[in-house]
């Protein structure tokens, strides 16, 4: 018998597309500020786009709430209130819904963190990505160490003890005592988790195009990271995805959703969207157009969506393992069943080949990736194709 479509917990990703200058590395849906930025025109568009999208979850509990960017500590705290005022009236909220803010320390002003509790924000995420000023400037940030450290303290002392630190390592000109000393500043702040990840050369990037001088070679960067994977775990940070530590009960709830292969709603310019739709047996993914201000235009409407996409069957196992296998815990054999409608029966050809080498260990109830499944994930992964 087929098992069923079970809808997993819900999510809703926000996208606020602007920040204050484009970096080179980045691939993400993100525009230059110029001049003043629409916020109350954007904020009504949200809303437009939110209401669009309701039928795809109604009755649905909200576990995490994501400002992701661009540069969202852009928007003022009066702004953020009125989206989560918006959105908490027209779906249902959990109690202890973690709701994260991405923000970058050159644009943290000093009282913004007390209305950004205020308004029901109660995590931070900061795009710090080094603590060495000659690594911030090749990578073209707005910010310089001494800034990163100041806007970390002044969320702190507004009250937030849930903060995430963004930190890359094989940057353009850095070697391993100097990855090293990254780690070192990020825990004298006491942040609650770090995401510390590889600089990539992605496509329609500037440093895709120009790669920059002095990126550390493949040796070079899996010393570093071994190095600093070993630092994480004696400061208490457990390593729970491939690129994500925290301390014990402060993994980032709403990423975790994203792994373990949940829904979520996105709304804003370029946003996706993943939803189970139980009545349908279906799994929908939904993006809207990129541009902010075509999207604004059209926000509310048909023409705001850039595609909707059915997930069909063959592509499920793909999907869930492409996220699932990112997640040192591994997955429930029964949740795969839930979020795929697959037997898990669909597995067992690849899960067979990665056992013999030795990628993923498998029980009866649950998959989990071996430490050398972990090294070589996209290996394993393909096995799901």
């Amino acid at each position: 018998m087929t098992p069923a479509l079970i809808p997993p917990p819900l999510s809703l990703y926000v996208h606020l597309p602007w920040c204050v200058r484009k970096c080179p590395y980045c691939d993400f849906n993100s525009h230059a500020a110029n001049g003043t930025l629409p916020f109350d025109g954007y904020v009504d568009a949200l809303v437009r786009d939110l209401e669009q999208d309701l039928p795809l979850a109604w009755g649905r509990t909200v576990h995490s709430v994501f400002f992701g960017g661009g540069t969202p500590s852009l928007f003022p705290p009066a702004a953020i209130e009125r989206i989560l005022q918006a959105a908490s009236a027209r779906l249902r909220f959990a109690p202890d819904a973690e709701i994260t803010l991405e923000a970058n320390p050159g644009t943290a002003e000093h009282g913004r963190f007390d209305g950004y509790r205020a308004a029901g924000v109660n995590r931070v995420s900061f795009g710090i990505q080094s603590f060495d000023d000659g690594c911030l400037q090749r990578l073209g940030r707005i910010h310089d160490s001494g800034e990163a450290e100041a806007a970390v303290k002044l969320a702190q002392d507004a009250g937030f003890d849930n903060i995430n630190l963004d930190l890359m390592y094989a940057l353009p000109g850095q070697d391993l005592a100097m990855a090293e000393r990254d780690l070192e500043r990020a825990f004298a702040l006491q942040p609650a988790h770090i995401s510390h990840y590889q600089l990539t050369l992605e496509p329609n990037t500037v440093f895709f195009a120009r790669p920059p001088q002095g990126i550390p070679d493949d040796d070079a960067a899996w010393d570093i990271q071994e190095r600093c994977q070993a630092l994480l775990a004696q400061a208490g940070y457990g390593h729970y995805e491939t690129s994500a530590y925290a301390r014990p009960g402060r993994q980032c709830a709403h990423n975790l959703n994203y792994w373990r292969y949940g829904d979520y709603l996105g709304i804003g310019a370029g946003a996706h969207g993943k939803l189970t739709l139980g009545a349908e047996q279906s799994i929908l993914r939904r993006w809207k157009q990129r541009h902010p201000a075509a999207w604004m235009a059209a926000a509310g409407s048909a023409a705001a969506i850039g595609g909707d996409d059915r997930i069909d069957p063959q592509r499920r196992p793909f999907e869930f393992m492409l996220n699932a296998l990112r997640l040192h815990e591994g997955f429930a054999l029964a949740d795969f069943e839930a979020r795929t409608g697959l037997s898990r029966d669909t597995l067992a050809p690849a899960l067979a080949r990665a056992r013999e080498r030795e990628w993923l260990s498998v029980t009866d109830t649950r998959v989990v990736p071996t430490a050398l499944g972990r090294r070589f994930a996209n290996d394993v992964i393909e096995l799901f194709l």
